[in-house]
């Protein structure tokens, strides 16, 4: 699949390397695995602007990977390195001294897997750092896709590298607008319903979305026969992801984000599903991982009541609805009967999935500057999305269906009312209110 999107991500990493013809720069790229992190670096570095050099960090013994990578360093940059490397901090420090005298890209993909090899080489790239790099013309990208061990390198003022960096670049998945141009490309005669599934399948993610299109599935069904088909490396993505980020305790975390994806979104009922306490098991999923998020009601005052939690991957989401949820079935190799169940339960879970859609779309899109639902405490009104507009503060409510027909706008006017019943200083704001649909996307 050719390359699609991210202009700002690239413009904006060019940028930085324009900067360091003069004065050193230091960019952490982050992001969860298959978001493409390694294809937008090429994308960006790749054009011979400038000399690039691109080590891929392994668990290989710090002696064997300094020995491929000083030949890749000789090769991209046409110079000889006097003497063996066996020590990273000796060619970081070669290589930095060589951008002295000119500019050039270093990029360090997979960066974290220092913490396998040896996590003192961190202590030692921070100190060549600070010795060189106000002479240097090095523009140094680091990369990384372990989210709990990129934010502890880097974000923990424990560590020895933190407060190094000189910016940061989170990549995120597909604007909804880039789905729209990757499905034209195969399937010019798309409907909105193939739209949806796809971004309620793949989340927007990359790798997922090249791995539908180049399969040939491109409409709903023709996707979740893909998924589960006889051949597929989506049944085991999500525990091959989590794994290396949760640990020994990945069964409890699993078991945590498994509840929230089949609606147990409070607090309550999450401790009921599990059967133990979860409050540290949520706090570390939300801040170190950035798996869920504590969603409050629009203008709600209180940080902990009326709360509820979701999942913030659409991808990880359907995951644990149909693939961890029903792990039992994959494992007996009933894969057959799952597509009935997924097929039959679909139109359910592409409801939030949509609601999720329009959440990007309109962050993309619109000058809205907070995006939110809100709901009533007793849990007898909820509106999907109340949007505050950030030029006059107007407030526009919209009700979400996947079917057009199923809009009730007598019934979401009440639910409005009732808004500013509870939030009478905003009742001046009222703007638009609107039922959306599939057909909207």
């Amino acid at each position: 699949m050719k390359f699609y999107g991210r202009e700002k991500e690239i413009g904006e990493l060019r940028k930085q390397r324009d900067i360091s013809r003069k004065f050193a720069r230091f960019t952490v790229v982050t992001g969860r695995r298959r978001i493409g992190k390694t294809q937008l670096i090429r994308q960006a570095f790749d054009d011979g602007a400038s000399p690039y050099v691109h080590l891929v960090i392994t668990k290989k013994t710090e002696k064997v990977q300094c020995e491929n990578h000083q030949r890749e360093a000789e090769r991209a940059l046409g110079i000889t390195i006097r003497g063996r490397c066996e020590r990273f901090a000796d060619l970081f420090e070669d290589l930095i001294k060589e951008s002295v005298s000119r500019s050039f890209t270093l990029v360090l993909d997979e960066f974290q897997e220092f913490d396998q090899v040896d996590d003192s080489i961190y202590a030692e790239m921070a100190g060549v750092w600070d010795r060189y790099h106000s002479d240097s013309k090095i523009n140094l990208v680091v990369c990384g896709s372990v989210n709990r061990l990129m934010n502890k390198i880097f974000f923990d003022n424990s560590q020895p590298l933190y407060g190094r960096n000189t910016g940061r670049l989170d990549v995120v998945a597909f604007e909804t607008s880039v789905l729209k141009n990757i499905l034209f490309d195969f399937s010019p005669h798309y409907s909105n319903e193939d739209l949806l599934a796809l971004w309620a399948i793949s989340g927007g993610v990359p790798r997922y979305v090249e791995l539908l299109m180049e399969s040939g599935a491109t409409t709903r069904d023709a996707m979740i026969d893909t998924v589960f088909g006889g051949i597929t490396s989506f049944i085991d993505e999500g525990r091959t992801i989590l794994a290396d980020e949760f640990g020994k305790e990945y069964g409890t975390y699993f078991t945590i984000l498994a509840a929230i994806a089949s609606g147990r979104t409070t607090y309550a009922q999450i401790v009921n599903e599990v059967g133990m306490e979860v409050g540290g098991y949520l706090t570390r999923l939300e801040t170190q991982y950035g798996l869920i998020a504590k969603r409050r009601p629009l203008f709600e005052k209180t940080a902990n009541k009326n709360c509820v939690y979701q999942i913030n991957d659409c991808f990880f989401r359907f995951w644990f609805r149909f693939v961890f949820g029903y792990s039992d079935m994959i494992e007996l190799k009933r894969l057959d009967d799952l597509r009935v169940i997924v097929k039959r339960d679909f139109s359910t879970f592409a409801g939030y999935a949509l609601e999720r859609y329009f959440h990007w779309k309109f962050a993309a899109e619109s000058h809205y500057r907070k995006i939110a639902g809100w709901w009533d405490r007793k849990g007898e009104n909820e509106i999907d999305i109340v949007c505050e507009d950030a030029r006059d503060g107007r407030l526009d409510f919209y009700e979400v269906k996947t079917d057009a027909e199923r809009l009730n706008m007598g019934a979401l006017n009440k639910k409005v009312e009732a808004f500013f019943t509870k939030n009478p200083a905003e009742r001046a704001k009222l703007g638009r209110v609107l039922g959306i649909s599939c057909k909207d996307m």
